[in-house]
């Protein structure tokens, strides 16, 4: 696996300022690219307002969630998580550029500012407003480690 970078954040103001940093000097390690990571967490950041269209089993939700909410709210995200297939709409496009991935998470941030989060999660039910935003935090965290600044205002080879 290749070198992840670091990263902790406060808000999600935060995390677009990091994005808007890196979108045009950047290189990505493992398989997705800037604009699919970006548009990914924007998928993810909407679900917690549209809804998510599909739940963890039943044995998940009730004996697994309950163990695990406060670790995964509080500490990094471990990579490796494999959506569901029920979960694919929360796949990014195959095609999507670093701009339109970064317009999308800049307005998934910004709905997540004016509008209450009420959809279930799939894992974890219904949430307080503020475990969403702990829980999107963790997640960009995650997705964010995987993009690598370049150096001098050019792209890393």
């Amino acid at each position: 696996m290749s070198t992840r970078r670091t990263v902790r954040y406060s808000t999600l103001s935060e995390a677009v300022q990091d994005a808007e940093h890196l979108v045009g000097n950047h290189r990505t390690v493992e398989k997705w690219s800037f604009g699919q990571i970006c548009q990914h967490l924007a998928k993810s950041m909407n679900a917690s307002i549209d809804g998510f269209g599909f739940q963890a089993p039943w044995w998940v939700r009730w004996l697994i969630a309950p163990v695990i909410k406060n670790s995964i709210l509080l500490k990094p995200m471990k990579p490796g998580f494999k959506l569901p297939k029920k979960g694919a709409s929360l796949l990014p496009d195959d095609s999507v550029t670093a701009d339109e991935g970064l317009s999308h998470f800049k307005a998934g941030v910004e709905r997540l500012s004016h509008e209450v989060p009420t959809a279930a999660h799939p894992v974890f039910g219904k949430m307080a407003s503020e475990e969403v935003i702990q829980l999107h935090l963790r997640h960009c965290e995650l997705h964010m480690s995987f993009i690598i600044p370049g150096e001098n205002g050019q792209p890393p080879a």
